[in-house]
């Protein structure tokens, strides 16, 4: 575990820090305005930090420091020692995909324009990133019309200059044909910078000037020259209409959508300039240092505009909450800019409504990317086999059931058991439980109530023969709880483990039933005889499974206890009368006109009635006039 330094060693300055493992490895780099003030936060008693920062600490040997003169030095000093170490215990966002782009090679005598992904090359202009390769080369094939740049290959292009002559795409007019001198350099680099202009969002000042070309061309009897002027234009139109209008003409916005539990965060990025949605991005992030929402956003900007930006830096930037420290970061894409951005959480109007929209995305990538994890039989079987060495199981826990609790305030107290057999939910399989034993708020009661009750029902269903089931070759009643789970896991920490592991030893299954818990505040794995929590891997197929099992009891036992709260709430002091239905316990509320009329109603008001019985009228009288006790 890392010593800590002298206090006075430690500048009061802004800067970067280190941790350092003992092969000299840098795991954990941060900032701060105030060095000396936020290192102390990290030798401060470990059971009072949040796991896994006391973990960052428990590894490290050493820490060191860089020294800078303001917080916007200290956080691209922190940006750029990230991307060079990749400590293991800070964030990391990945690429759910590789993003496309569009490129232009302004590098080159005649540039040209090509979809690419990957590593980014100096001399290129990148537009995008864009969600679906298809939808970029759609865009190009139309842009190709107005603005007949080359997209062929240099060899290709050299080939062609030799022969002197020029592609299928010069005479279908998708190409100027530079290769073989149909166009000179400098109206082809004037084409190259129109089709950069309309790709940054600049469409009304081409549209205007080929509405101007076409007309002069027009009024100098060039009628051939207007007839293609007039195709470029239409072509110019249709592009113009595949992409979508959502903010101003003069806005240049990046808007921000996050979805994220414990473990993970989807982050989808749209990129607006002048109005119109031009690129979009998406990651992500795995939360292996703590972190709290500003601080979310303080790093998936560092990513975003850290190194080379897609789209550059816009004027304004929509995020879901505000980033820790918001001036610094203002300040820093200030510098990157040339001019002023603002950071900001929209409120209301069309940038809110841009922003859900975003959200939206990002929930749904969010969404499929746990399905994609849940779904991949390599991943599920992985996590088995990592279930089996972690939590030291004799076997891969095939069967494993899932345990939670809950209640309002101690009412509708219920159970859920959910099963997941070979990785995959077996809903079949899933059971509910109503607590009956158990007065009052108490997690631990019920939780015992429910796994006793379960644990008997398999006792008495394993020693039972199964002929006693068959009567005359028909199954009496089903088996509900016939098989036992190879790892009975239930939601919480160490006191509901504690139930658990005395209810299996106390029916005689501790040798045939391993138990866990998880911990939904830091995602911490406990096993019976084990103080410490177990180490279960972030981002591993194991603790990934765990979670889902986890949050899917959650899930079952809400529902469950909202359908018996809902009719708990929605009962009548009507009911349980003898004789009196729903049909005419409705038709009695709607003629005495509501149910306290019911109650003050004389049992000859009641005999009146027609359609009720006397024997039932009598029954509604005595059940709300009942004779004083002596």
């Amino acid at each position: 575990m890392v010593t800590r330094p002298p206090t006075g060693t430690i500048p009061e300055a802004p800067g970067s820090y280190q941790f350092k493992d003992k092969e000299g490895r840098v795991i954990y780099v941060g900032k701060a305005s105030n060095l000396r003030q936020r290192l102390s936060n990290y030798f401060a008693d470990p059971g009072n930090m949040h796991v896994r920062t006391a973990q960052m600490v428990s590894t490290a040997v050493s820490v060191e420091w860089i020294e800078v003169r303001n917080d916007v030095e200290a956080l691209m000093l922190e940006f750029n020692l990230i991307k060079q170490h990749r400590p293991r215990f800070n964030v990391r966002l990945r690429d759910d995909k590789s993003y496309p782009f569009l490129a232009v090679t302004l590098d080159e005598q005649y540039p040209r324009a090509l979809v690419m992904r990957g590593r980014k090359r100096k001399g290129t202009r990148y537009f995008g990133p864009y969600a679906h390769a298809y939808a970029i080369r759609d865009t190009l094939d139309l842009l190709l019309r107005s603005f007949p740049i080359r997209t062929c290959s240099p060899g290709k292009f050299n080939e062609h200059h030799r022969l002197g002559r020029p592609c299928l795409l010069f005479h279908i007019e998708k190409c100027s044909g530079p290769c073989v001198g149909e166009i000179e350099e400098a109206p082809y680099q004037q084409l190259v910078q129109e089709l950069c202009e309309f790709l940054d969002g600049d469409t009304d000042e081409i549209v205007k000037r080929l509405e101007a070309e076409m007309a002069n061309a027009s009024e100098s009897l060039e009628y051939e020259r207007a007839a293609r002027v007039r195709d470029r234009l239409l072509a110019v139109r249709r592009a113009i209409e595949k992409q979508q209008m959502v903010a101003d003409r003069s806005e240049d916005i990046d808007v921000i959508g996050i979805a994220d539990d414990d473990l993970e965060a989807a982050v989808q990025v749209f990129f607006v300039r002048k109005g119109r949605v031009v690129g979009r991005k998406g990651f992500v992030v795995d939360k292996v240092e703590e972190l709290s929402p500003g601080g979310l956003v303080d790093r998936i900007l560092e990513e975003l505009y850290g190194d080379d930006p897609p789209a550059g830096v816009p004027k304004q930037v929509l995020v879901p909450v505000d980033a820790d420290d918001v001036a610094t970061y203002e300040e820093w894409l200030t510098h990157l800019r040339g001019s002023r951005v603002q950071i900001r959480v929209p409120q209301r109007g069309d940038k809110r409504d841009l922003h859900e929209t975003v959200t939206r995305n990002a929930k749904e990538e969010f969404v499929r990317h746990r399905l994609r994890r849940a779904s991949d039989h390599n991943a599920r079987s992985r996590a088995l086999t990592e279930l089996q060495d972690l939590l030291e199981l004799p076997g891969a826990p095939l069967r494993i059931e899932c345990y939670d609790m809950a209640h309002l305030q101690g009412t509708d107290y219920v159970g859920s058991m959910v099963v997941v057999e070979d990785g995959l939910p077996n809903k079949r399989e899933y059971r509910r439980f109503k607590v009956k034993d158990v007065p009052g708020n108490d997690d631990y009661a019920a939780m015992e109530e429910v796994l006793t009750r379960r644990l008997q029902a398999y006792l008495r269903e394993r020693d039972q023969p199964l002929d006693e089931d068959l009567i005359d070759g028909e199954r009496r009643r089903p088996r509900k709880f016939a098989y036992p789970p190879q790892l009975l896991l239930v939601d919480g920490g160490k006191g509901q483990l504690a139930v658990a592991d005395r209810v299996v030893r106390s029916l005689g299954l501790q040798d045939e039933i391993p138990v866990a818990s998880l911990a939904k505040r830091f995602e911490e794995v406990f096993i019976p005889g084990r103080g410490t929590p177990v180490e279960v891997p972030r981002g591993s197929d194991a603790l990934f499974m765990l979670q889902r099992i986890r949050d899917e009891a959650h899930r079952f036992a809400n529902t469950f206890h909202r359908e018996l709260r809902g009719k708990r709430m929605t009962s009548s002091s009507l009911d349980g009368i003898a004789g009196l239905g729903e049909a005419r316990q409705k038709k009695l509320v709607q003629v005495m006109g509501g149910v306290n009329a019911v109650k003050k109603a004389s049992l000859a008001d009641l005999q009146a009635l027609s359609f009720l019985p006397a024997a039932v009228a009598e029954a509604v009288h005595a059940k709300f006039h009942a004779p004083p006790t002596p």
